[in-house]
């Protein structure tokens, strides 16, 4: 029995093209029995990091089975697919950590050339800098061999022509036409799928997001759809009908080349934060004891030392210490430029980000949590949120960018993905639905209510849709919902690293000018154990340094955020009536409905508060609007309410 591999698989961050998660597509090709899966989105390793994760989460490989590079129960093939500006497309694959590093800085170089969401790449591109990468070729229509030729000598004995069949009324002729013309060139054929979905029933959600992809509608679509659903993880014997046995063995081979996993990559902290001759746990100690003369130049008192002591002991152990070091040279550089600035967030319980001048919360006088902030048992990396003024962030950032060069400092992307409103309206657009109707619709459905609702929406709103069409547009909708439609960068969460970042993910350009982005997201550098610093922009910030700027002017003396009064009765009487317009965390509609229910006297008090409405009882599962509305039609569905 045929073993096979897949070496041409696109996601659905081959954002409109693929229409499946990458989960699924590992899921899927596990359960097929494949050897391995290449995930290769165009331009792009956005999505390997969920594909590692879902490798990394399948049941254990029986005993003599193959596994992944990383050990995982599946193997993962990372790679890419490239198209240039004279018609070549590739598909390079990594088998090791140089060749990764290798596709990165190609992505990156096609993805800085040209504006947000687009690349650009000549074949000259490829002549360079890619000599440990494996390459499928995809020949054209006609193909040209002239193509076959320069791959066979650009990547010698690393080439391969893929032969991709996908039940066309020519099959018998292309394949023989691909064999044919392997041989001329000198490459082994490898058979290979080009694959856009992991089952055939998405082919409806595939042709959808073509037709979004071109703006038009489905009808309009033609010859830029595909003809059939072949374009699916196909089960072996389908394949082995399709193929020789030899092109499914190439697969296999390739596959055993690659033994590269995520599992592999190294990230190294930006050396020049620690002076020479010392460590980094000797350099934040230092600085530690620092700030402490500063906060307490009478004397450390003997709780507050038991505590530093503790966490700089659990920091040194968990080897955060850069961390901690980055975070202090921008809280310096701030000051120095009379930047307000202030850490939020489980932060506050440090008390060595109070020594360091991170937050302002003295541990003192008032009791702090630190395994809040950094526990030995959760093993996840430390999330200091530092806020700055709104008007002057933009001065930190470029600071950051000039510091360390945009080779090395990038913001994290936000990956922007369907919700149900917005996925009605792409679905609608593309069945042929009108725009008024179209508009009518995506009004007809909360956030909060699920899409097989819309039915009986629409059937009371006098839509004139017809059942069958309504019924599409209602899977489709359902299938479209958490799909990533395109990457944004990330509000202000920022990967700085020692080594060239383009070694270790991608980078492209912002939609922002003097902006560059990475490929991931926050919950993927979390997943690979990366450092994000939060540069945030606070317009509190500026009206708290407004107000210095203002009773310096009248009164001549110059207030900081330490001088501000800690514990104020009448602040808290005005907190506990809800007069918290404008005031930072407590100004929401949910938080001013549970500050007179709890009534708050302390800072202690108002940590409570806070973690209790946020992330809140609908995404806590206590309460949920939708429920609660068809329990009680009359009800405001706010949630506010719903607490």
């Amino acid at each position: 029995m045929s073993s096979y591999a897949e070496l041409h698989a696109l996601s659905n961050f081959s954002f409109l093209r693929g229409a499946s998660h990458p989960a699924e597509l590992i899921a899927r090709a596990h359960s097929l029995g494949y050897r391995a899966l290449a995930l290769t989105d165009e331009c792009s390793l956005a999505g390997v990091v969920r594909a590692h994760e879902a490798a990394a989460a399948l049941p254990a490989a029986p005993a003599g089975a193959p596994a992944g590079s990383g050990g995982e129960a599946f193997k993962l093939i990372v790679g890419a697919e490239f198209r240039t500006a004279c018609g070549l497309k590739l598909v390079l694959l990594a088998p090791e950590l140089k060749a990764y590093g290798q596709i990165c800085r190609l992505i990156t170089l096609g993805r800085r050339r040209s504006k947000k969401g687009g690349y650009r790449l000549m074949r000259a591109d490829f002549e360079r800098d890619l000599t440990a990468c494996l390459a499928l070729w995809v020949p054209s229509r006609p193909a040209q061999e002239a193509q076959g030729r320069w791959l066979r000598d650009f990547f010698d004995g690393r080439g391969w022509v893929a032969v991709e069949l996908h039940r066309g009324a020519d099959d018998g002729a292309r394949l023989a036409q691909l064999c044919s013309l392997a041989r001329r060139c000198g490459l082994p054929a490898v058979a290979a799928g080009d694959v856009h979905m992991h089952v055939r029933s998405r082919r409806a959600l595939q042709d959808v997001l073509t037709a979004v992809r071109h703006g038009c509608t489905i009808d309009e679509a033609g010859w830029r759809l595909y003809p059939n659903a072949e374009r699916h993880l196909r089960p072996l014997e389908q394949l082995r009908a399709i193929y020789p046995r030899e092109l499914l063995e190439q697969s296999v081979a390739i596959a055993e080349r690659c033994t590269f996993s995520l599992a592999q990559l190294h990230y190294e902290y930006p050396p020049e934060l620690v002076p020479a001759g010392l460590t980094a746990s000797e350099h934040l100690r230092a600085l530690t004891e620092a700030g402490l003369r500063r906060r307490w130049p009478q004397g450390v008192p003997a709780a507050v030392r038991e505590l530093i002591s503790r966490e700089l002991a659990l920091i040194a152990e968990l080897h955060y210490e850069h961390f901690f070091l980055t975070v202090h040279d921008l809280v310096e550089y701030a000051r120095a430029q009379r930047i307000l600035c202030q850490g939020r967030g489980s932060a506050a319980n440090s008390a060595v980000c109070y020594a360091l001048g991170i937050t302002e919360i003295d541990p003192a006088r008032t009791q702090l949590l630190f395994e809040r902030f950094i526990s030995r048992e959760r093993n996840e990396p430390p999330d200091i949120d530092v806020d700055f003024e709104h008007e002057r962030r933009e001065e930190v950032i470029q600071y950051i960018y000039d510091k360390y060069g945009r080779e090395r400092a990038a913001l994290a992307a936000t990956v922007i993905c369907y919700r149900t409103r917005s996925a009605i309206r792409d679905v609608a657009r593309a069945l042929g639905i009108g725009q008024e109707d179209t508009g009518r619709l995506a009004r007809l459905q909360m956030w909060w209510e699920p899409a097989g609702e819309l039915r009986q929406a629409v059937a009371h709103s006098g839509l004139a849709i017809e059942p069958a069409r309504l019924a599409l547009l209602t899977r489709l909708v359902r299938e479209l919902v958490g799909f990533p439609r395109h990457l944004s960068q990330h509000v202000g969460g920022f990967v700085i690293s020692g080594e060239p970042l383009s070694t270790l993910v991608p980078i492209e350009n912002a939609a922002m000018p003097k902006r560059t982005v990475i490929q991931w997201d926050k919950d993927d550098l979390e997943s690979l154990g990366l450092l994000k610093v939060d540069v945030l922009a606070l317009g509190m910030l500026t009206a708290l340094r407004r107000c210095f700027d203002l009773i310096e002017a009248y009164r001549g003396t110059r207030l900081s955020m330490q001088d501000i009064p800690p514990g104020d009765t009448a602040t808290f009487d005005m907190i506990c009536r809800a007069e918290t317009v404008g005031v930072f965390q407590i100004e929401s509609r949910a938080q001013m409905s549970m500050l007179p229910r709890l009534q708050p006297r302390c800072f202690y008090d108002l940590v409570i508060e806070v973690a209790i409405v946020r992330p809140g009882p609908i995404q806590g599962d206590m309460v949920h609007p939708y429920l609660q509305r068809r329990e009680n039609p009359q009800a405001v569905t706010y949630p506010s309410e719903a607490l």
